[in-house]
């Protein structure tokens, strides 16, 4: 676009009016707009795309943030190995781990880790980066193509002393989780967070990495955005909106803005493809983690590795508009206050909160420091509040990591649902009931539980209780619910069919928060005929955020061809999946991604060439491998789609979705015997996978063992009552020898669990 012209300077202007100056009928004229002319403020230059600059010149400016930030986990986040940076030592014994050895060596200002490398012989290999600062310091190791590896063995801070960070498990060259493959690349999974203006800069053609940064650790910029609009604007060489010249304007964005700026890192999320910039909103760039069983307890507290924002999130802190920044100085990251004093900036005996802008309906004034409140002991543990309301897990062994949902204790709720509790965490020499009634006689027996009952309704849903289908339906009605908690909720109704589930689908696709509109997307195709998902989904192909229209595309991608959208919007959206995917040709996800994108839309000649690169760049992407033969069979390739899977269950005894993909070819293929052995053993491996499990009952029963198809059945739906598709298949094997009680038996069941589920009609 051109720029549009400066003012013109006032000889220039002169020069201009001087033709109408010799013109004595109009001369009044032209000396009133001349004057008039004169008179208005010049028209500033407009601001171009903003550049990063070297944040050299931040100093001047700002020194109090710069001195605050220097010396932070920030700043030191990744640094060149050098003397001054490492901090193990590397004149250590060899550390030996469950039968894998790591060794160290320093040469002057070189650190060297003989190791076993990616073809399982071992050799030495130079430390090139540290990452981290404190409780643990991890090593970035060179390998050709410009891979930067994150090395297993990492330095104990506190105790000095090496650790393996898989110490359970045998990791060498064959293992996913190996220090050389792709699961341990920091390009692509790591360094984004430690640097400033990072670029990934992968070559799919070579392949290569040519990853660059503006600088390492995270800069001012990192948060603010490119700083060049903003120097422009301090040297009075540009005007700016209030924002001073950046992107986003953090002080004034309000609490969302903030929140979403930290999680681009301190979140577990997806890259939804390019390099992403600070400044844009979080799901344009990202595509954050929901509350799954295997990420979160289901009282919303953190479990695996999440980071901090899906726990916040959560919290009626966020929903009162607490920020990051209010509890953590934002330069130098550090808490603000020491002990409870940082909590009591709001939670006070005069209920006001620390700052304008903080809701203060939800406080109680109370003297939360009190013993009446906490029932410990003044300046014990006990008597922390983020002891109690802050409970945290151990990450990479010596990583301790708090919650931020700060949830209420509830030790009888946690009993009773099997998630963690601070009470019964921290009194574990104590029975629980003993807990629990002392927790009754302190703070009563609450009518309603402190989170409205969605932990008791998300349960309930996974264990497919009485009840589940009503709870869920109850809690996704509610207003005050935040959008991950109701997202989650959301991916539970595929198993509680009806129509007022439908409807809590569809009013999730107009919901404000993306994560909802997200979950929407995946719940509606199990819940309405594909001829009415085409008609919900095409709207959503516009959608505001990013993450959202590719989740619709790749929905509608999945609806036979005559169903599909077309139209401008809907090659739009075909091509922004694309793209998304080809920027992040260095995994094997987005090469299969890719694969699949083109098998739906009829581009078959480059699917098998782009699914052996996915499994070059990672050979234990096992889907890449089983889409891999499915392509070869319906290409008439079917010998060598059984050499190609015959060859990795042999290299791969252990992982179950082989030996199934593989018993399933075999049944296409007419060996039943084998293909009973290779199903029998998939579902051996992984015995609570209910799709294994399903496809075993069906192929004992179509074997003639029904007996054990009806027993498998059985065990399968006692572990998992919400399985719809078991109870329907042991129904009929049922019914078919004519066992009509235990058939009503499973529809009474059915009955109390989803009253409305299409089953029963």
């Amino acid at each position: 676009m051109r720029q549009l012209p400066g003012p013109l300077s006032s000889r220039q202007q002169a020069r201009r009016f001087a033709p109408w100056l010799a013109l004595p009928v109009i001369a009044a004229f032209a000396l009133a707009a001349f004057a008039w002319w004169w008179k208005q403020p010049e028209v500033p230059a407009l601001l171009g795309k903003p550049q990063w600059v070297d944040e050299q010149q931040c100093q001047a400016c700002h020194a109090d943030a710069v001195k605050a930030w220097q010396g932070s986990h920030h700043q030191l986040a990744m640094q060149p190995a050098n003397a001054g940076t490492v901090l193990g030592d590397f004149r250590e014994q060899p550390l030996d781990s469950n039968g894998v050895s790591t060794r160290f060596r320093r040469e002057g200002d070189s650190f060297w880790l003989n190791s076993e490398g990616a073809n399982g012989q071992r050799a030495d290999f130079k430390v090139a980066y540290t990452f981290g600062l404190e409780p643990l310091q991890q090593y970035l190791l060179e390998l050709p193509g410009g891979r930067l590896q994150a090395h297993d063995t990492a330095w104990d801070v506190e105790k000095q002393q090496w650790f393996h960070l898989y110490p359970e498990q045998q990791v060498d060259s064959r293992h996913p989780l190996h220090w050389s493959g792709s699961q341990q690349n920091a390009n692509a999974m790591c360094i984004e967070c430690h640097t400033s203006g990072f670029q990934r800069g992968f070559d799919a053609d070579r392949p290569r990495f040519d990853s660059r940064w503006q600088a390492l650790g995270v800069g001012c910029q990192s948060c603010h955005g490119p700083a060049s609009n903003h120097l422009q604007w301090a040297r009075g060489e540009r005007q700016a909106p209030s924002n001073h010249g950046f992107a986003l304007d953090l002080r004034n964005a309000g609490n969302q803005a903030e929140v979403e700026t930290c999680a681009r890192c301190h979140s577990r999320r997806s890259v939804l493809g390019g390099d992403p910039s600070p400044g844009g909103q979080l799901y344009d760039d990202y595509q954050p983690a929901g509350l799954s069983a295997q990420l979160y307890e289901v009282d919303g507290k953190i479990k695996d590795e999440v980071f901090e924002y899906g726990s916040f999130v959560q919290s009626r802190m966020h929903s009162a508009g607490v920020r990051c920044s209010d509890c953590h100085e934002p330069h130098s990251a550090k808490l603000r206050l020491s002990g409870n004093a940082v909590c009591t900036q709001c939670h006070n005996p005069q209920a006001r909160p620390r700052r304008a802008g903080i809701q203060a309906g939800g406080l109680i004034g109370k003297d939360y420091e009190s013993p009446d409140h906490h029932r410990h002991a003044a300046g014990s543990i006990g008597a922390q509040c983020s002891s109690c309301h802050m409970p945290g897990k151990w990450y990479m062994q010596v990583d301790y990591r708090h919650d931020h949902s700060f949830s209420v204790p509830d030790p009888a709720q946690a009993q009773a649902l099997g998630h963690s509790d601070a009470c019964l965490s921290c009194h574990t020499e104590d029975k629980p009931q003993a807990i629990i009634q002392a927790f009754a006689d302190w703070y009563g027996h609450p009518s309603v539980p402190h989170d409205g009952g969605y932990a008791q309704a998300l349960s309930g849903a996974r264990a497919a209780r009485p009840g589940a289908a009503a709870a869920l339906l109850t809690q996704l009605g509610r207003r005050d619910l935040p959008g991950l908690r109701k997202a989650a909720l959301l991916a539970e109704l595929p198993r509680y069919p009806s129509a007022a589930a439908l409807n809590a689908a569809l009013q999730g696709l107009q919901h404000p928060d993306p994560a909802v509109r997200l979950a929407a997307i995946e719940t509606l195709p199990a819940l309405m005929a594909p001829q009415q998902v085409a008609q919900q989904l095409p709207a959503l192909l516009t959608d505001a955020r990013r993450a959202v229209r590719l989740a619709a595309t790749w929905q509608l991608l999945q609806l036979p061809q005559t169903l599909r959208p077309s139209g401008t919007a809907w090659q739009a959206a075909l091509v922004a999946y694309e793209s998304s995917q080809r920027t992040q040709l260095d995994r094997a996800e987005a090469l299969s991604n890719l694969a699949s994108l083109y098998q739906l839309s009829g581009r078959d000649a480059e699917v098998e060439s782009l699914l052996r690169q996915a499994l070059q760049r990672d050979p234990h992407f096992h889907p890449a491998r089983v889409m891999l033969a499915q392509h070869l069979e319906r290409s008439g390739l079917g010998q060598a789609a059984r050499e190609l899977l015959l060859a990795a269950t042999q290299e791969y005894p252990q992982e179950a979705s082989l030996q199934h993909a593989f018993g399933l070819q075999l049944v296409r293929q007419g060996e039943r015997a084998e293909a009973l052995r290779r199903l029998e053993q998939a579902a051996q491996l992984e015995p609570d996978n209910g799709e294994y499990a399903y496809v075993l009952a069906v192929a004992w029963h179509d074997s003639g063992r029904a007996a054990q198809a009806i027993d498998l059945l059985r065990r399968q739906l006692q572990a998992q009552p919400g399985d719809r598709r078991g109870r329907l298949a042991l129904a009929g094997y049922l019914g078919a020898q004519g066992n009509h009680e235990e058939v009503q038996a499973l529809r009474e069941e059915l009955r109390d669990i989803n009253p409305e589920d299409p089953l029963l009609r």
